[in-house]
């Protein structure tokens, strides 16, 4: 049955919501961010951005937690699988990005190596530039595709559309700041995961990936899995 015009009325906040999620990054850290660190500093501005990001996705969470349910697609327990079999690849590239020597990570280790002869290609770097962002979008499109649901879209829309903007973004900045060395850099990696390894531009190795990060993921993924019908309010597999 079609969603009635007052169901609809009801998603605006979400919409609204995630559209702000949306200008924050692709404004804020994107256009005017040159303009606002000459203003600001470096550091204020991270702390005003970390402090504006944990604000609008709070109100991210929360308006997606009051907005009514529309399907689009039934969820099926087939669908359901999806993100179940995506997740640990997920967590597994999210403990992976943590690692300090990523340059395309932000922070003091990052900024370490503007001082560095070459940018170094070690690690989850060898998967892609950006393992933390592509943790972030294999969780939204997964559930995306788990939940067919006009709510569950536009939450994880937004944070999909803002992963796969960021890696764009980042790959500008570090090119106007490390300039030659960079271009060095993406020669031997690449975007889309394990394209620089199947192209033999650099060779994957086991203590690339480690079985500490494994285990690290593997806690995690079994976390979420134990606690998603605490903290979402239904079981990450329901048949």
């Amino acid at each position: 049955m079609p969603a009635s015009d007052t169901t609809l009325a009801a998603l605006a906040p979400l919409a609204i919501a995630a559209l702000a999620w949306v200008l924050l990054h692709g404004l804020v850290a994107g256009r005017l961010r040159p303009l606002l660190v000459a203003r600001l500093g470096l550091p204020a501005y991270r702390g005003l951005f970390s402090i504006m990001s944990a604000v609008f996705l709070g109100l991210l969470i929360w308006t997606y937690s009051k907005a009514p349910y529309v399907e689009v697609w039934p969820a099926t327990s087939a669908l359901a699988m999806v993100p179940l079999m995506v997740m640990p690849v997920a967590c597994l590239l999210l403990v992976g990005s943590l690692r300090p020597s990523n340059p395309t990570s932000a922070g003091p280790d990052m900024l370490a190596q503007a001082k560095d002869k070459e940018l170094p290609v070690r690690g989850f770097t060898k998967i892609t530039r950006h393992p933390m962002l592509w943790a972030f979008s294999l969780w939204a499109g997964s559930h995306m595709i788990a939940n067919g649901d006009l709510a569950h879209w536009l939450l994880a829309g937004a944070i999909l559309l803002t992963a796969l903007n960021g890696m764009l973004s980042i790959d500008s900045k570090r090119a106007a700041q490390f300039g030659e060395r960079w271009q060095r850099f993406t020669e031997k990696t690449s975007i889309i995961p394990l394209v620089a390894v199947a192209q033999g531009r650099v060779r994957l190795q086991w203590k690339d990936i480690g079985i500490l990060n494994i285990i690290a993921a593997a806690v995690i993924y079994g976390a979420f899995l134990w606690g998603h019908a605490i903290l979402f309010g239904v079981p990450a597999f329901h048949p």
